[in-house]
């Protein structure tokens, strides 16, 4: 295998906790160093709704197991992948490797492979970023979006920005990533949720990184948010809110009452995007930043009720 590549050993994964799925793999490419394994889960029935979950920093798929049992059982087919450089997805050794535009590339490369339609996307943190940009790629696949403690910068005051961007949390957040060779990931987890992560859920999210040197992905990652105007994925970003700017399909934000870090965010989507005037917008009561690991059934509910709206 290439030395620049790494994948985490499968025994990484042995004692994961309620996670039952099998994995699934589609190869992408990297320009420098050829194919990549990225990963997936798919679970539901294969002819039901299609909702795709986007994992950001530093977590994987693992995130949105409460939300996959609920869903799939409901009949909707889940799709959650683990970015480039995290989960079971094969990982860059070099931080220098990693780009804005690649990871969308990458999700782009797994939604045309599975020829996903009539998507609804669930994004939270980098998977928003991502995952709109992807959108943008491609409207014409997707159905409706669900964001959720995420957000779109483009270095532009209010109300196309928030204000203050990229403010204290941010900015201390990628110095202290910047030159770092370590990150000890259940703990920067944990440190946002509002409630204790019991042992075994720490231990899941810190599983793909079995030492320093699988990090570079989350590490490089922080490095990667556009907080001025000159930086790759701003110009990016700005195209792609002129398409959100112009999307009517359903776009609900479904933020949680304890995420400084993206608060502000949840009313520029709303002023911004027709799609999401005049609906329902509900705050996730009781979660920190992943309000996935902490209240996923509720955040599940918020989406089950709109993919039945679109029936």
């Amino acid at each position: 295998m290439n030395p620049s590549v790494l994948r985490t050993p499968e025994t990484c994964f042995d004692k994961l906790p309620d996670f039952p799925w099998a994995p699934s793999y589609i190869t992408v490419q990297h320009p420098e160093h050829g194919p990549l394994r990225l990963h997936y889960l798919d679970v539901g029935p294969a002819d039901g709704p299609v909702v795709l979950m986007l994992h950001g920093e530093p977590t994987w798929c693992f995130l949105y197991r409460h939300m996959i049992h609920a869903l799939s059982r409901q009949g909707l087919r889940c799709i959650a992948p683990d970015l480039i450089g995290f989960g079971r997805s094969d990982k860059l050794a070099r931080r220098r490797d990693y780009s804005y535009a690649a990871h969308v590339g990458w999700i782009v490369d797994l939604v045309t492979g599975l020829d996903l339609r009539e998507i609804t996307l669930v994004c939270q943190d980098w998977g928003g970023p991502i995952g709109l940009s992807v959108l943008a790629r491609d409207p014409a696949r997707f159905a409706a979006v669900v964001a959720a403690n995420t957000l779109l910068p483009t270095c532009e005051a209010p109300p196309k920005g928030i204000p203050d961007w990229p403010g204290d949390i941010v900015t201390q957040w990628v110095a202290a990533t910047a030159t770092a060779e370590d990150l000890p990931v259940g703990d920067t987890v944990a440190a946002v949720c509002v409630s204790p992560l019991p042992d075994a859920v720490r231990a899941a999210y810190d599983a793909p990184f079995p030492e320093p040197r699988y990090k570079a992905g989350p590490l490089e990652f922080p490095s990667l948010i556009p907080i001025r105007a000159d930086m790759p994925g701003t110009a990016e970003n700005r195209a792609t809110w002129r398409l959100l700017e112009a999307w009517e399909k359903p776009f609900v934000t479904a933020f949680s009452d304890s995420d400084p870090s993206t608060a502000a965010w949840a009313e520029v989507f709303r002023q911004r995007i027709p799609g999401a005037r005049g609906r329902s917008h509900p705050v996730i009561a009781g979660a920190g930043h992943f309000l996935q690991e902490e209240q996923g059934p509720a955040l599940a509910k918020v989406v089950a009720q709109l993919v039945e709206q679109l029936r």
